[in-house]
């Protein structure tokens, strides 16, 4: 079925998700819209915000160059005013980001990205470490659920603890300043350059 672009714009005002994967859910959805918001919901794509029909479309890429220009950063931070994303608050935590992402190197945003086959790789390798360890079985899956956390720690940005203040998480800050300015604030997509990196590294 043709899905209208009125459609899809809707979606994308409901979701905050870009226009491509609202025509997807459509189509998926074959026009449905409650059923389109679930389909991206279950692709991790959307979530319930608690600020409902309020989208973070405004916002800064900040950069970050590490001394010696060995290391660079390129992240794309929203907020949902021109106003908030032009204040100190909001290119400070930018600036703050872009410095966490070359200083910690996560790979993914948040738990939800880590695509399901890197999560049973690692729990199998956590698992295995744990028998050959002489573990009992019983216990095995929860020594490897406690790495995986540890895991997420070190892998994802929103779970790392803020290079500048360890006791706090990137998603604290991040919950900070959104109460602070009042707004949603999203960290949408990043890049990490590292001096003679090869595509897999």
């Amino acid at each position: 079925m043709e899905i209208s672009a009125e459609l899809v714009k809707k979606l994308r005002e409901k979701t905050g998700v870009g226009l491509m994967d609202c025509k997807e859910a459509l189509k998926h959805a074959k026009g449905d819209m409650e059923k389109a918001i679930e389909f991206l919901r279950e692709k991790g794509l959307a979530k319930l915000q608690k600020r409902t029909g309020r989208i973070a479309s405004e916002g800064v890429i900040a950069s970050y160059i590490h001394t010696g220009g060995k290391i660079g950063v390129l992240v794309e931070i929203n907020c949902e005013t021109d106003f908030a994303a032009n204040s100190k608050d909001f290119q400070d935590f930018a600036k703050d980001i872009a410095m966490q992402i070359a200083a910690a190197s996560p790979i993914y945003i948040k738990r939800e990205d880590v695509p399901e086959d890197v999560k049973e790789k690692e729990k199998n390798i956590y698992r295995h470490q744990a028998l050959d360890a002489g573990k009992p079985e019983k216990i095995v899956d929860k020594i490897a659920e406690g790495k995986m956390e540890k895991f997420y720690q070190e892998v994802c940005l929103m779970e790392q603890s803020f290079i500048k203040n360890p006791d706090i998480t990137i998603k604290q800050l991040l919950e900070e300043l959104a109460a602070k300015i009042g707004e949603n604030i999203v960290i949408r997509r990043f890049v990490r350059f590292q001096l003679g990196e090869t595509q897999e590294g």
